[in-house]
């Protein structure tokens, strides 16, 4: 590898401008110390509870059903498969509405919050309307589409018969099955803990962490691909997915827990868009309720992690990719190049940003690279560029998903 291709990767890796210029606190800075990376850690007695709950199939409608069944640990903690939203219910048939996101490095992003400069910042789901991991592991048990009980007090009442239900009770309190609320919240809770004390949920184990702490070295393919990806001319990527370690050390989550409009196409997969008028977007509805009067932000949703983003099967809050390779095309291609990506309308150009309303399309980022192209211009990245992205990415795997 060249001495200047290294010193120019090496010296992109530095703290960037988060997405969209909005700033995050220290508490969001989208970075994690690599001291959870302990070769042994003790779960404690309530994140072990948490690691057979979040196992359980009975704890279902279906009765076949668990958080690992769409959170497949084998697969970075995301779905198992290539479907663009994953299916639940009562017999396992009935669609959802947005692709699975992985529970990986989820462990230190930070409540809902505007910044101070009115970036929308953290929080759980892809809208980020759950405040915590706990907060977020309730609504599964009760959506129809997922394991869909009837109600807490269904969902309590099948731990009370699971064998690890003496364990609940030697954790929360003899009585803690008499009170169905506290109980589901406390099951919650425990899955909370399983998260956040399990090593395997933010291993830090990737060969770019390797390489951040000096005991690997990247190919000149994967250099090239790091240089691209901070470059911000060219993949931008590091506006919302920093790379660089930070200050004091911590290891990048590749995410600053943003949000962002990217005019992603209508995936006609999910059942839902058979309707004209149904549209998921976001930060304002219909999932989340109390920002539905910020139209500014229709069609934002939350920046994700791109650790073991190769090993995904489905992008997008909607799944409309099944490739890594498309979705890089898509972001550089979007706009000199709309007809790929888009149905044609009546006059023959591409209907844009189609999975939005047309009054809401002016939210989509259009001013930032690589988006800010025009039919007839370049891409910001080549063929062969996306090539050296894609390796780049791929040292992001961690070691289990290599």
């Amino acid at each position: 590898m060249s001495s200047a291709l290294r010193a120019l990767a090496l010296a992109l890796v530095a703290p960037l401008a988060a997405c969209g210029g909005g700033g995050v606190s220290d508490s969001a800075s989208g970075t994690q110390t690599a001291s959870v990376q302990a070769a042994s850690i003790q779960l404690s007695q309530i994140a072990l509870l948490g690691q057979k709950i979040f196992s359980d199939a009975s704890l279902s409608a279906s009765g076949r059903q668990s958080c690992a069944s769409c959170h497949d640990p084998a697969s970075a903690h995301a779905a198992p498969n290539d479907l663009a939203v994953q299916l639940g219910g009562p017999g396992l048939a009935t669609q959802g509405f947005r692709a699975v996101p992985s529970l990986r490095y989820l462990n230190s992003t930070p409540a809902f919050f505007f910044a101070d400069d009115g970036t929308p910042t953290g929080g759980f789901n892809h809208d980020g309307r759950a405040r915590t991991l706990a907060e977020q592991a309730q609504r599964p048990f009760l959506a129809p589409h997922e394991m869909a009980n009837a109600s807490k007090a269904d969902v309590v009442s099948k731990v009370r018969q699971a064998a690890y239900a003496e364990e609940l009770r030697a954790a929360f309190g003899a009585a803690i099955f008499d009170d169905a609320d506290a109980a589901f919240d406390r099951i919650a809770f425990a899955l909370q803990q399983f998260q956040k004390e399990d090593p395997a949920f933010h291993p830090f184990s990737s060969k770019y962490d390797r390489f951040l702490a000096g005991k690997a070295q990247l190919s000149d393919a994967e250099m090239r691909g790091l240089a691209l990806f901070n470059n911000s001319a060219k993949g931008n990527c590091a506006a919302c997915h920093p790379s660089a370690k930070s200050a004091d050390g911590a290891f990048p989550l590749f995410t600053d827990f943003s949000y962002d409009s990217l005019g992603v196409p209508r995936n006609a997969a999910i059942a839902a868009t058979a309707d004209p008028t149904y549209f998921d977007m976001g930060l304002c509805g219909p999932d989340r309720t109390d920002l539905t009067a910020r139209q500014d932000l229709c069609g934002a949703f939350k920046v994700p992690t791109l650790r073991n983003v190769a090993t995904r099967k489905t992008f997008f809050h909607n799944g409309a990719f099944t490739t890594l390779r498309d979705v890089l095309r898509f972001y550089v291609r979007r706009d000199t190049n709309p007809e790929e990506w888009y149905p044609l309308a009546a006059d023959g150009t591409a209907d844009k940003f189609n999975d939005l309303p047309v009054a809401l399309r002016g939210n989509v980022n259009t001013g930032e690279a690589p988006y800010n192209r025009k039919p007839g211009m370049a891409p910001a990245l080549s063929d062969a560029e996306i090539e050296d992205l894609l390796h780049f990415l791929g040292t992001l795997n961690d070691d289990d998903h290599s």
